[in-house]
């Protein structure tokens, strides 16, 4: 059915949109990108495809198992249903920026609910940063959610309500839209003949070409998205580019790839290598040599750019690919926060909250009161400082004899965790260490909204609110 929906749309998605160019004739490539390029020698073509027929047969057998197994998705069932161009495209982009970092499981249920909420980009151009927050909690990376309603309010004051219709513009207009965005939006929705290369397109080009220089480096970037740009269908480019994003969420794995289910298993030059090592273990080669390039050969040359830096490591087999960079340490920060409680009218703890900037981390997000700890110091500076940040938030002197010291929060909230698994394994109530037994201890409220209220969810400012009024 999903098959037959595709066929029909895709008549309507020509009709309507031109075809732009080849992606690696439009697109800006980075200084980096270029100067490199120019410092070193082509690719070698043991990493590309130079035989159109192969081509043609990876299109079509990927094609054939994408429309046989592919997943039932609810966006991917309005990119084919929907006839409103401007709708499919603005359904398509709220899916894609929504599944960044994210996995598919988890979006499902927030898709369906922002779509039903603001079905069009007029909907979510007339919400409150506010609701857009409160519906995106729990997902995470709050700046997805908020570049979502700011380009809907773009879309709605400066483009006349029209969501832009080409690759490009998609990349131009848009905020938070990226290269591969724009290219996944004007493939999937607009059917514009690009490739899209994401982080499961990354791993699957790199094995079937062994590709082993590190995926993120400039050199690398450009070859995937070339060849991505050589493979994708013109017939049929946003289902390619779905199919190759499900063959490295399904099959072609990070980690327990399944080779034996592959649709593309015999373009793939690192499974061709894993079955090679075997026979020459078990003595089957008889003396036979391929016709076929091997990595050894294009490494010996010492001009490829491409080609991996380690040997080969027979135990890790098709996983020897991509390869990535050490990552970096992360950056340690310590933050001194405030908690300043008082009695509401009707009896109940209201709590100061201030919001953090419209930019940057968490941008537009409400915290407690709270202060970067360049360096260590004693209690009573911490707080002094603590307290001049308050005054000035409240227009009143606050003195250092107001404020208790509690410890770290994380900590604290740590424990209770732990205490609360104690509790659930031996039946009975168990003291948290380090927690003061204070009338309304606020770790202790706070741990129990997180992990009670919210199921593990981060919660928006209302249902905090909400929850510590139903708790008191």
């Amino acid at each position: 059915m999903m098959s037959r929906l595709r066929s029909a749309m895709r008549q309507s998605k020509r009709g309507g949109v031109e075809v732009i160019e080849s992606a690696k004739t439009t697109r800006k490539r980075t200084k980096t990108a270029v100067k490199e390029e120019e410092t070193t020698a082509s690719p070698s073509s043991y990493h590309t495809f130079t035989d159109p027929a192969a081509v043609v047969l990876l299109r079509s057998e990927l094609l054939t198992w994408y429309d046989r197994e592919q997943r039932e998705l609810p966006w991917r069932t309005l990119a084919v249903t929907e006839p409103d161009l401007n709708i499919r495209t603005y359904a398509v982009w709220v899916s894609e920026i929504m599944l960044q970092q994210t996995q598919v499981a988890t979006v499902i249920d927030y898709y369906n609910k922002w779509m039903k909420r603001w079905p069009t980009v007029q909907d979510l151009s007339a919400a409150t940063l506010e609701e857009v927050n409160q519906m995106w909690a729990g997902l995470g990376y709050y700046s997805r959610g908020r570049r979502l309603h700011e380009g809907a309010q773009k879309v709605v004051t400066e483009l006349k309500g029209q969501m832009p219709l080409t690759v490009d513009s998609l990349l131009k207009e848009l905020p938070g839209v990226g290269r591969y965005t724009a290219a996944a939006v004007g493939s999937i929705a607009l059917g514009q003949v690009t490739g899209a290369v994401d982080g499961n397109v990354i791993r699957g080009l790199c094995r079937l070409r062994a590709i082993g220089a590190d995926s993120t480096s400039p050199a690398v970037t450009e070859a995937l998205w070339d060849l991505a740009n050589t493979l994708v269908d013109p017939d049929r480019p946003g289902d390619f580019n779905q199919a190759m994003m499900e063959l490295g969420a399904r099959v072609c794995t990070p980690k327990g790839a399944v080779c034996s289910q592959c649709p593309v298993q015999s373009h793939c030059h690192s499974y061709r290598k894993v079955q090679q090592n075997s026979k020459k273990l078990l003595g089957k080669l008889g003396g036979k040599t391929s016709s076929l390039p091997d990595i050894e050969e294009c490494v010996i040359s010492g001009t490829c750019r491409l080609c991996p830096s380690e040997p080969w490591d027979n135990a890790l087999g098709v996983h020897n690919f991509p390869r990535k960079p050490a990552k970096k340490a992360p950056r340690v920060e310590r933050t001194l926060t405030c908690v300043v409680i008082r009695r509401g009218d009707e009896g109940e703890d209201e709590y100061l909250l201030k919001q953090r900037p419209d930019k940057g981390l968490l941008a537009g997000l409400w915290e407690f009161p709270s202060l970067l700890l360049e360096e260590e110091s004693s209690e009573m500076k911490q707080k002094r400082a603590l307290c001049a940040v308050i005054s000035r938030m409240l227009g009143t002197s606050v003195t250092e004899t107001l404020l208790q010291h509690i410890g770290d929060i994380v900590k604290l909230y740590d424990s209770v965790e732990s205490q609360k698994e104690q509790t659930s394994k031996n039946g009975k109530k168990q003291n948290a260490t380090g927690v003061k037994n204070n009338k309304k201890p606020l770790p202790s409220k706070k741990a129990k909204l997180g992990a009670e209220s919210s199921g593990g969810r981060q919660l928006s400012l209302s249902c905090f609110f909400k929850a510590v009024k139903e708790e008191s």
